[in-house]
């Protein structure tokens, strides 16, 4: 069974939980077909009350991931595709699963530089460089290019998932993402007590693309291999 999840994240704590399972239900650590402990073990085992669990519970139901048999328990029924917010987010603790959070480190608008491929339509964009964590470990630094046609982004519309951001302050989501995975060198703006610069790490380049032919989002993520790994799962 799964960790508890960190504290900090701006989501509710019952979605918390929710997609903490999700998680570790696409990373296999909870299997199909699987009889889930009862509520309360469950509840204690994840450090929260019976009532947040059981809407975290409700939400995984909402979503098809539960067979709730009266009597006998809840089992689990994996989904054909991924569900959770963090679907796309590729990442994962060496032991599997692990729920995303975000501390961002700087957010600017400017003109994109040279080194940057071509995506979007502006000549402008947003900037967001931010810490990853998996369960409060942190695992990565990314840096994320908004297109300036997608709108305006702030720091208090930031959440730790920047796709939900787009869609709940932007109104646009990321529907597809192509990822380039290959093994790069930390960048020079990496926090100190993250990593020195330029020693080797994980590294992914990833195109989204929203509605629009032209992807609307570049982004970088330096990772560490001593703690995460990037998982792409097949169906």
């Amino acid at each position: 069974m799964t960790t508890p999840p960190p504290r900090g994240t701006t989501m509710p704590k019952y979605i918390q939980l929710s997609e903490l399972l999700i998680r570790d239900i696409d990373a296999g650590r909870i299997l199909d077909g699987e009889r889930l402990p009862p509520e309360r073990d469950m509840a204690v085992s994840l450090g929260t009350s019976i009532g947040t669990l059981r809407k975290a519970l409700a939400e995984l139901d909402r979503k098809g991931l539960l067979d709730r048999i009266q009597g006998s328990g809840n089992y689990v029924r994996r989904p054909a595709r991924p569900t959770g917010v963090y679907a796309m987010f590729r990442l994962e603790l060496l032991s599997g699963g692990g729920l995303p959070t975000a501390e961002v480190l700087e957010l600017e608008s400017l003109r994109k530089p040279a080194d940057l491929p071509a995506f979007g339509s502006s000549d402008t964009a947003t900037r967001i460089r931010r810490r990853r964590y998996l369960n409060d470990i942190a695992i990565a630094v990314e840096e994320i290019w908004l297109d300036g046609s997608a709108g305006r982004l702030t720091p208090e519309m930031l959440g730790d998932s920047l796709y939900q951001t787009y869609l709940d302050g932007l109104g646009f989501w990321i529907a597809r993402a192509e990822d380039r995975v290959s093994i790069g060198v930390l960048p020079d703006w990496t926090p100190p007590d993250f990593g020195t610069p330029g020693t080797p790490s994980g590294y992914i380049e990833r195109f989204g693309w929203a509605s629009a032919p032209t992807a609307i989002e570049f982004s970088r993520t330096w990772f560490d291999t001593d703690k995460s790994v990037y998982v792409q799962r097949l169906k």
